[in-house]
């Protein structure tokens, strides 16, 4: 058993008590259906060709005797140690008619009746005759009519046997469905809990569809191993077993037939498993680019209709669905090549054999009619499990990549997340001696070091890739710092676990996300310590209450997926709303006006005034105009502070900060002149 299926043993061990009454169930249930063929054998050589056996003449009058032209018969097995037996005499079938003869042995081999004389030819050629009198139907339901009660317990049994073993398999389906389902569920939210302790990075490197995939299909594939794959296989491995020391009870002989079954099953499975597992390998990885994609171009279908990109974008996705159907075929043709058809030519072959040896007398007197006939009951029995363990192959090894999928990314090193609180910190920041690089010595921020003081302002300024969004991302951890350090009201922010450091920052970006739900459930996030009044206040110090008020459903009006159906300025509102719902100690605005119309700026800006008290607030702006207020201004460049101090400080040094508000202005002023 490899690493991965260890660790689905050890899930399946979570609910081991229903999974073992299951299995054992599931082995009633063979044995109490394994009886079966025993009672056939039963009926068929002592209840149905237990008339050709000798009968002797009898004082006896009971019920197991019969009356033959005046005289009373009993079966020879029937009678008791101590009880006198008469003239012995047999009934024997020729054709589809039944014989008297008044004599004790005969020979075996093909018998015919001419005029009254039954000729018994023998395997070596010899014929020998006796007298015969064909009975009549009403003659030969005589020596029947004994056996009609145990042949009407017998069937009863069997009924029986059946019910019971239908109530067990159905108990043990029922059991083990359900603690699959347990498992699955419990890996589905141990995988979405473990996304939930993943760093940002994490999701950088990986597409979102590939992690749904995961979640999703890579799980749901997984249970198909604990409800088809493990019960097929467990019951095909006591099957299988059951009937070869069904068969050794039964004869030797044939059972020796049956072993070879063994070795090559096992040769079976070490095939396909070899062939398969490099199949299922590119079909999972396909499956999963291709939700990836799927994912990528719905979010980008805006994009992507409108640079006319919708045949490039077919093309693509055929390249991977074409390569995909390849692999599929081939794992087809595989599961074709190893199907129950091959199962069905070795069966037949053993039937053969077994026949053939049967009818030349090879495998002795001790192999009857009833004796074949259990052997052949229990062959067709034991195939139908190993058509079971080949039909499953396919899943075994589909479940086993999905596993391993599902397990490496489990194994992702993540952070726990944290529980408590942290009492509200004053939001003192400072940056000592920074230098950072998301890629080995690709540095994107060198030797940063500032100060912002609770309640002050510091705006974030510099050319695209100059390392704003860098100090924001170390600042809330989504990043750690590779050399120096920042604190935070004098305590390392590397000390404090992620979830409680950021229990009092909030947050709005340029691109806000919405959640499927409300306005107000989208503030609040449905976090139950920030009340519906609390909410209202949030979108009132946004000033935009009454905007959201005058909507159908007031603050209640239903939001979908990335609150498309909202303006830009409506969705950054109400992200607005919900860092300051949140109460934070510092506040970060990262390109928060960027996308907002000037009127709507105005009223956030007003806002922001008020909200900005006692709060340690960081701004980054490419619009210059919105933070001339900051009390501190650090102006970056290629990972770098050039310059720093208020907006008057800058203007006077007439450097970068004073270039790029020229020419901002100045791009302002002609516009203007233009219209």
């Amino acid at each position: 058993m490899g690493t991965t299926g260890k660790r689905l043993f050890r899930y399946a061990m979570i609910y081991k008590r229903p999974i073992l009454l299951a299995l054992a169930l599931l082995a009633l249930a063979v044995c109490v259906e394994l009886i079966g063929p025993f009672i056939a054998k039963r009926m068929i050589d002592q209840n149905i060709l237990g008339i050709e056996k000798v009968w002797y003449e009898t004082q006896d009058s009971g019920s197991r005797t019969v009356e033959y032209k005046g005289k009373t018969y009993k079966r020879e097995d029937r009678f008791s140690a101590d009880e006198s037996k008469g003239a012995a005499a047999r009934v024997l079938q020729a054709g589809r008619s039944y014989y008297w003869l008044e004599v004790k042995d005969v020979p075996d081999g093909s018998r015919q009746v001419t005029d009254g004389t039954m000729t018994i030819t023998t395997k070596d050629g010899q014929t020998v005759t006796y007298p015969a009198v064909k009975l009549t139907r009403a003659e030969l339901f005589r020596f029947y009519k004994p056996e009609i009660p145990d042949l009407l317990t017998l069937a009863a049994a069997y009924f029986g046997l059946l019910l019971l073993a239908a109530v067990f398999t159905y108990g043990q389906r029922l059991l083990l469905q359900t603690s699959a389902n347990r498992i699955v569920q419990r890996m589905r939210e141990d995988v979405f809990a473990h996304t939930q302790r993943l760093p940002v990075q994490y999701f950088d490197n990986l597409p979102a569809g590939k992690v749904v995939s995961r979640i999703t299909n890579d799980t749901e594939a997984v249970r198909e191993l604990f409800v088809a794959v493990l019960a097929n296989f467990f019951s095909g491995i006591i099957y299988m077993a059951a009937i070869l020391g069904a068969l050794f009870l039964l004869s030797p002989k044939l059972a020796l037939f049956a072993l070879p079954l063994v070795p090559i099953l096992i040769a079976w499975i070490v095939v396909y498993r070899r062939f398969a597992a490099r199949y299922n390998d590119v079909i999972r990885t396909k499956l999963s680019d291709i939700n990836a994609m799927i994912n990528e171009s719905i979010n980008g279908m805006t994009i992507i209709q409108a640079f006319r990109r919708q045949k490039a974008t077919m093309q693509e996705f055929e390249e991977h669905n074409k390569e995909l159907f390849t692999y599929q075929n081939k794992m087809l043709s595989l599961n074709s090549i190893t199907s129950h058809n091959l199962v069905n030519v070795i069966r037949n072959i053993i039937f053969i054999a077994v026949i053939w040896l049967f009818w030349g007398d090879w495998l002795g007197s001790v192999v009857t009619v009833g004796v074949l006939y259990a052997f052949v009951d229990y062959m067709n029995r034991m195939f139908q499990p190993i058509v079971g363990i080949v039909n499953q192959l396919a899943n075994l090894e589909t479940a086993r990549v999905s596993a391993e999928r599902v397990f490496k990314l489990l194994d992702e090193p993540g952070v726990e997340v944290a529980t408590g609180k942290l009492d509200r910190y004053k939001g003192d920041v400072a940056f000592k001696n920074v230098t950072f690089a998301y890629k080995n010595d690709e540095y994107v921020l060198k030797n940063i070091s500032f100060e912002a003081r609770q309640g002050q302002t510091v705006a974030l300024v510099g050319h695209t890739g100059s390392g704003k969004s860098s100090i924001l991302n170390l600042l809330f951890r989504f990043y750690d710092v590779e050399q120096g350090s920042i604190t935070i009201d004098g305590t390392d922010v590397r000390d404090i676990p992620r979830q409680l450091l950021r229990q009092h920052m909030g947050i709005v970006l340029q691109d806000p996300f919405l959640f499927t739900g409300t306005i107000a459930s989208n503030v609040s996030l449905d976090n139950p310590a920030i009340s519906r009044e609390k909410v209202e206040q949030a979108l009132r110090d946004v000033g935009a209450y009454e905007m959201f008020a005058s909507l159908p459903g007031g603050i209640d009006e239903p939001v979908i997926e990335k609150g498309s159906t909202l303006s830009a300025g409506q969705r950054q509102l109400i992200s607005f709303a919900r860092a300051l719902a949140y109460d934070p100690a510092i506040l970060i605005l990262d390109e928060a006006t960027a996308s907002i119309d000037t009127e709507t700026e105005a009223i956030i800006q007003a806002a922001l005034d008020v909200l900005k008290k006692g709060r340690t607030t960081f701004v980054i702006a490419h619009r210059l105009s919105t933070i001339r207020q900051a009390d501190q201004i650090l102006v970056l460049d290629h990972g770098e502070i050039v310059e720093r101090g208020n907006h008057e400080t800058l203007m006077e040094l007439k450097g970068k900060y004073y270039a790029m508000y020229q020419l901002q202005q100045g791009g302002a002023a002609a516009s203007v002149l233009t219209a």
